[in-house]
């Protein structure tokens, strides 16, 4: 089984700061900017940042849905890490300064693919959608926190 990985990045115009709280903000923020992929969404514990427990449906494409239950945490300063209790999935948050009250997002998931010719094809596609996705997301953010 060989890792897949889907990354992306935005800069975005508002501080660290509020980015990274908007971001790590479970409660009331996470679900509003999810896009259209995401379904089912709810916090189970916490819902801000370390120790939130979240669960939601990520469909990927037409034929593919993750069941995802994510414990959060915050291994170091700016970074959020959301790992899958259901699979090997996990996505890396990072909120690092750009310039004068500017931000930089990144997000990374990487997940052990499939064997095979599935695999083949879960490595080929599987990360430029997840990375649209993740676009999307990080747009919505940016509207947020641009306000």
């Amino acid at each position: 089984m060989a890792q897949v990985e889907a990354t992306t990045e935005r800069i975005i115009a508002a501080g660290p700061e509020a980015v990274f709280d908007a971001l790590a903000d479970y409660e009331e923020v996470r679900g509003k900017i999810l896009p259209g992929q995401y379904s089912e969404y709810e916090v189970r514990e916490g819902g801000d940042g370390e120790g939130t427990l979240v669960h939601w449906k990520l469909q990927a494409t037409s034929k593919r849905v993750r069941d995802c239950l994510l414990e959060v945490t915050e291994p170091t300063e700016g970074q959020l890490v959301e790992k899958d209790r259901n699979s090997s999935m996990v996505t890396t948050w990072t909120v690092t300064p750009a310039g004068e009250g500017n931000s930089k997002a990144a997000v990374s998931t990487v997940w052990n693919g499939a064997g095979g010719i599935g695999g083949f094809f879960e490595r080929t596609f599987a990360p430029k959608g997840l990375a649209r996705i993740h676009d999307e997301l990080l747009q919505n953010l940016a509207t947020e926190v641009e306000k």
